[in-house]
């Protein structure tokens, strides 16, 4: 080496040793082994780290390649559990495979949520209590009581990871509590059960705030999904809890206990002192015996999980929006159009021909057709309602399929499946005609009151899907579910036993025919206009409601307001000796086979009764 390469290898402003060579030793340096590259002397005191080896000079990095010398190297060996994957490329579980792309599961995975509110917890623990106490007795009021604090519990655990609320989270939430006030106000079991369904459906909406057709699909369900992780999750924010604060669980435990002493013992000596107040005092408090312990810790297990699940997803919601179902191929316009627009001609000439039967009235048509008055009515509601249920699938997947080149394509689209909605409003309004018709000949039904509903809200979907073809379809997902929640909503709310009830009752007062039988089974909300009947019917009608109203001690809130409206009517009435000829009595009038249609015709098959 050269006098300027060794000098240039001591540090710059570095001290000269003590025993410096001489000139003749500083230019004859020590021979260096080939292949041996020469590093910059370390300053003493300075720690060197272990020599880097060169790279190989052919191959991929860490392949075998011949060294400097000529001699083919081998590759270290690295077992297959310590291979690590470049940054940013997912590890491979096959061979050489190609680039991956991250699985749906992964895509929709929501991150882990923070630790648990104090507050979230209290919550839970809150509704775990209302629930073991309130809804051991029943279904009314106590089921709102029970989900306001478990709501509560959603709210701050999504305060807590940065959510804000949204319009649309408002929305399904306040839909939810007010679905709840269903079970509050009506006695009937089947509008009950609807409203609870979609209660449970709107809030897991509002948890995860779902916006396209899969995701609200998905996105009501999708609180079942939580229920695995909010344990641990609960549990661990238990354990940290207590483990930082044991002294203030301490102290309010004892407060707690002392609290509960004294409520007793003080509310036993007032209770024995004054009637009045132990009736006060014992309907507000909840009747509870040590044999529905078992049932009582069940439905408290219940109201914990429910409401940990909920927190829980509010903390971290499931992307469901992040699955989509890809468009299909476009197609040609002829290919496209061709068969939608025979559709809607086949519609417009059934159409036509029910316009010639409302200006040429049913009489000219029954006799062409020798069908009574109801079956003709009968007959055609059923195909009328699988007809407008198949047009909104042929709509679906018309639209996966569509062509989709310009203004032209969305103009044909628009103009050809706008046409089709029309039409199929129309066969709607012919089917609920069609109900009308079949009520008015043999009264209103359970079944039938539910079919011509689900009739109606399927007219408010096509409306809202022409809406969708003007204004665009962003909102089309949500503003669906939403009338379906309304729907359900406002189908309890208008009492279908009462209005079932009150359309018997003035078809008795119109033709003199009533199937006391039938009304027999309904609820207690329809006692207000089945005690407007004459006797006996008035008797026979009520006398299974009211045995069942003096055989219920329910407490105040599990009993809704139909049935407290029942109760202020009936009062302690006993039907006593009115009741022993009902079974022969006004029944035959409503079309399920036991009887006539009211002109000498046997109508033996009522698809859409009960019976």
């Amino acid at each position: 080496m050269s006098d300027h390469r060794a000098e240039s290898s001591r540090p710059e402003h570095a001290p000269e040793p003590a025993d410096q060579p001489g000139p003749a030793e500083a230019r004859t340096p020590e021979p260096v082994p080939a292949g041996v590259r020469m590093s910059k002397p370390v300053p003493a005191g300075v720690r060197t780290s272990e020599p880097v080896p060169a790279p190989a000079r052919s191959g991929r990095p860490g392949s075998a390649g011949p060294d400097e010398r000529g001699a083919v190297q081998e590759p270290p060996k690295v077992p297959a559990y310590a291979r690590q994957p470049r940054p940013g490329q997912p590890p491979s579980h096959w061979a050489h495979g190609g680039k991956q792309t991250p699985s749906e599961l992964s895509r929709i995975r929501p991150a882990a949520p923070g630790p648990v509110p104090a507050a979230t917890l209290w919550s839970v623990l809150a509704t775990a209590l209302l629930s073991a106490l309130l809804l051991g007795d029943g279904i009314g009021l106590n089921l709102l009581v029970v989900a306001v604090p478990a709501a509560l519990a959603a709210y701050f655990a999504a305060r807590a990871a940065g959510r804000r609320l949204r319009p649309w989270t408002a929305v399904w939430a306040v839909g939810g509590l007010a679905l709840l006030a269903v079970p509050a106000l009506r006695d009937a079991g089947w509008p009950v059960f609807l409203a609870v369904v979609s209660a449970v459906a709107v809030g897991s909406l509002a948890l995860h705030g779902s916006r396209g057709w899969l995701g609200i699909f998905l996105g009501s369900l999708g609180l079942l999904t939580s229920v695995a992780g909010s344990l641990g999750w609960g549990v661990h924010g238990v354990r940290d809890r207590m483990a930082g604060s044991r002294g203030r669980w301490r102290v309010a435990f004892r407060s707690t206990a002392a609290a509960v002493v004294l409520l007793i013992v003080f509310g036993a000596l007032f209770a024995s002192a004054d009637a009045a107040f132990a009736d006060v005092l014992g309907s507000l408090i909840p009747d509870v015996s040590v044999g529905e312990g078992p049932w009582r810790l069940f439905l408290a297990a219940l109201g914990l999980v429910g409401a940990l699940a909920a927190a829980y997803t509010a903390a971290a919601p499931v992307r469901w929006d992040a699955l989509t179902v890809p468009s299909g191929p476009a197609r040609g316009r002829v290919e496209w159009a061709l068969p939608l627009i025979v559709l809607n001609l086949l519609f417009a000439g059934f159409l036509a021909i029910q316009l010639t039967v409302l200006l040429g009235g049913y009489d000219k048509v029954m006799a062409e057709t020798r069908l009574s008055y109801a079956q003709y009515a009968r007959e055609g509601f059923w195909q009328l309602l699988w007809a407008t249920v198949l047009t909104l699938l042929v709509i679906a997947l018309a639209l996966r399929w569509a062509p989709r080149g310009g203004a032209r394509d969305r103009t044909l689209v628009r103009s050809v499946l706008g046409t089709l909605c029309l039409l199929t409003l129309v066969v709607v309004a012919s089917a609920l005609r069609r109900m009308d018709l079949y009520v008015d000949a043999y009264g209103l039904t359970r079944l039938r009151i539910s079919v011509a509903a689900v009739e109606l809200w399927l007219g408010v979907v096509l409306l809202l899907i022409m809406a969708a073809g003007v204004f665009g379809a962003k909102m089309l997902p949500r503003a669906v579910a939403a009338s379906a929640a309304v729907g359900v909503l406002a189908f309890g709310l208008v009492s279908p036993d009462g209005l079932i009830a009150e359309q018997n009752v003035q078809r008795y007062g119109d033709h003199h025919t009533i199937d006391i039988q039938y009304l027999r089974g309904l609820s207690a909300d329809a006692v207000p206009a089945l005690d407007t009947l004459p006797e006996p019917l008035r008797s026979c009608a009520l006398e299974e409601i009211q045995r069942a109203l003096r055989g219920s001690d329910a407490p105040w809130y599990a009993t809704s307001w139909g049935e407290a409206r029942a109760r202020d009517i009936l009062g302690d009435w006993d039907p006593g000796a009115r009741v022993r000829n009902c079974q022969d009595l006004g029944s035959g009038d409503m079309g399920n086979g036991r009887g006539g249609d009211g002109a000498g015709v046997s109508d033996s098959y009522d698809p859409y009764d009960p019976y």
